[in-house]
């Protein structure tokens, strides 16, 4: 579409830019930061619980074979792991997150828990943990729904700026 723009000039109205006139040059890409350059993986609830359970159950391991199994240590250990459910669960599924820390919080207790005479020993071992180390367990589990809660709000938030410059664009700025 043609037109008469600025000082008579013609003018694409479509690409908004004068007729015949010279692209700017691209910027140059800024330096990457150090936040930039850490992985940013989008994981599903099931891929999330695989992942995060998996390395809860190693942090148990490896505090029960440093530590004598510490449960301090292991609940200083697990809320770093509860800000990367917060931060790495697809935000379609950012409910997940908050899910999942508990459900990992518990398969880490298990190599720490006391083996005993049977399956009941050990159960009534897990218990025990989780009734003396629930602050950590809910410690993790706010962290990780307040990062997915921080998340999804951004989200929303950006989702209703683009609707809004979307309807500008196309009712020409009235409302």
């Amino acid at each position: 579409m043609r037109g008469g723009g600025p000082a008579g000039r013609g003018y694409d109205a479509v690409r908004r830019r004068p007729l015949g006139g010279a692209r700017p040059a691209p910027a140059a890409p800024p330096a990457a930061s150090p936040v930039r350059r850490l992985p940013n993986p989008r994981l599903t609830g099931l891929g999330a619980g695989l992942l995060f359970g998996g390395t809860a159950l190693a942090l148990g391991w490896l505090d029960e074979l440093l530590f004598g199994a510490s449960p301090t240590v292991y609940g200083a250990l697990f809320l770093p792991l509860c800000v990367l459910a917060g931060l790495w669960v697809s935000g379609t599924e950012l409910v997940a997150a908050p899910v999942v820390v508990p459900i990992a919080y518990t398969l880490g207790l298990l190599p720490m828990t006391e083996a005993g005479d049977g399956i009941g020993h050990r159960l009534m071992s897990l218990f025990t943990a989780l009734g003396t180390q629930v602050g950590w367990l809910y410690s993790g589990t706010l962290v990780a729904g307040l990062v997915a809660l921080g998340r999804g709000l951004a989200r929303m938030a950006r989702r209703r700026r683009a609707a809004l410059r979307e309807r500008a664009v196309r009712g020409g700025g009235r409302r």
